[in-house]
């Protein structure tokens, strides 16, 4: 009912069994109901954050000239890769998580993300080495 589209129930629904048969030792699950919601949630949020990004690529590039247009395997492959980044960042702090893309994406020197987060450019330096560390930790 949360996703609006029965398929994609059943694929998670799918998944979510496939997690718990995957479980090494099932037998210190003291609530079974409780653990496969727990699942079946998370790749619940998953699934909606991936459809938000794939939703918001397609939408940029829509515009583009059909010469220009990536061929679908380069779409899916752009989809993978920016939900990547999204799962890598999502546990960072707001500050550290922007400072690094302003950084990486808009290209704004130190000084122009520590005005616009009201902190030193020392500040900006460590957020970005975080963030640098935070992926590199996540993709290890």
């Amino acid at each position: 009912k949360k996703l609006g589209c029965s398929f994609d129930a059943a694929d998670l629904m799918q998944d979510t069994f496939s997690r718990v048969l995957q479980k090494d030792d099932l037998s210190n699950i003291k609530e079974p109901r409780a653990y496969l919601t727990t699942i079946a949630h998370g790749l619940m949020v998953n699934h909606v954050r991936r459809r938000d990004i794939e939703a918001a690529y397609l939408d940029e590039i829509a515009n583009l000239p059909q010469a220009e247009a990536p061929s679908p395997e380069t779409i899916n492959i752009m989809i993978e890769t920016l939900t990547k980044i999204d799962e890598m960042l999502d546990g960072l702090p707001s500050k550290i998580r922007n400072a690094f893309l302003w950084f990486q994406l808009e290209g704004l020197s130190h000084a122009q993300i520590a005005e616009r987060l009201s902190v030193s450019v020392s500040s900006v330096r460590q957020y970005i080495a975080k963030a640098l560390l935070h992926c590199i930790n996540m993709s290890s």
